[in-house]
């Protein structure tokens, strides 16, 4: 299994590293414009694999071209937010799907049977833009799973409970159309409006959406970016196509609504292998697929912009 990371910064590096030691890949190859960037977080991959006994051929570039014959393209490459500075993911769109587009373009003729995951944000209109110039038959984003593991983290301090006893995803924008799935929300195998009635619990769910929304700011201008979160976050969606294993996670793949003109990839709980497989939304509450239609309306306003930006 050939595993490229374009996109070696703040996010590629932990998430090319966090993949190596799942050991998904044979080959593992990670590819950034900076002069020796790769070269150097390569080396110190080597030497990883020399710690932990792992089979993997490390490999680096400095240019889209020398990504060849990759099962899976990870694309981070792009401007991340700034810490300190109020902007929305929305606000990279432009300047980045220049990036995109090019990466797409030059990758897909050399990777034909690759299948992309994209990682740059905004992460859904990126993945539309990688869908347009790279016409790849498997595009899809990171979507809201990140939020998703943020929502079970959380539920599972409010509630006390382990993690492992929380089921339940987040759908619509990675960012602010981000939308809890209560409908698809357990706690010990129960509906979670069951669990709380049943064990006299109060909470507010207003509370758990804006921690959901805000807390990678708190990251952001704290440490300067959020690394490890999305790294294990991407790492489960590769792992689940790699090991094809069907499981149930929020990425972002197209979807099509009566008020867009054409598909928008938005989040929605899908069972993700080697190829995708259902999803979740026809089994969602009413009001919580509305919801994702607004959160597609947002995406492709995004994605139009930045298309119409592209020189």
């Amino acid at each position: 299994m050939h595993i490229a990371q374009i996109g070696t910064g703040r996010v590629g590096r932990p998430t090319a590293y966090t993949i190596m030691i799942s050991e998904l890949a044979d080959t593992l190859t990670v590819c950034d414009v900076k002069p020796r960037l790769a070269a150097a977080f390569a080396e110190e991959l080597k030497h990883v694999t020399s710690s932990l006994n792992i089979d993997v051929e490390i490999v680096s570039c400095e240019k889209d071209e020398e990504v060849n014959n990759a099962d899976i393209i990870l694309i981070s490459a792009g401007e991340p937010r700034i810490p300190g500075v109020k902007m929305s993911r929305r606000d990279l769109a432009i300047n980045n799907a220049k990036i995109v587009k090019k990466v797409s373009e030059i990758t897909a003729p050399r990777n034909p049977s690759s299948k992309y995951v994209v990682i740059t944000n905004p992460v859904d209109a990126m993945a539309m833009v990688c869908k347009k110039f790279s016409k790849a038959d498997f595009v899809i984003s990171a979507g809201t799973n990140l939020e998703s593991i943020r929502f079970r983290s959380e539920l599972a301090s409010v509630f006390r409970v382990t993690r492992k006893e929380i089921q339940g995803w987040v759908g619509g924008e990675h960012g602010e159309a981000a939308i809890p799935l209560w409908s698809t929300t357990r706690i010990s195998n129960q509906p979670i409006d069951e669990y709380v009635s049943s064990e006299k619990h109060q909470f507010e769910r207003n509370e758990i959406e804006v921690y959901i929304k805000q807390v990678s700011k708190f990251i952001v201008d704290n440490i300067g970016g959020t690394e490890f979160g999305p790294a294990v976050s991407f790492r489960d969606i590769t792992r689940a196509i790699v090991r094809n294993t069907n499981e149930i996670l929020a990425v972002s793949i197209p979807i099509e609504f009566s008020e867009v003109p054409e598909s928008v990839f938005v989040g929605i709980p899908i069972h993700l292998g080697w190829k995708l497989g259902t999803s979740l939304h026809n089994t969602l509450a009413r009001e919580e697929q509305d919801g994702i239609m607004e959160a597609g309306k947002k995406i492709y306003q995004t994605y139009i912009t930045a298309i119409e930006n592209l020189e």
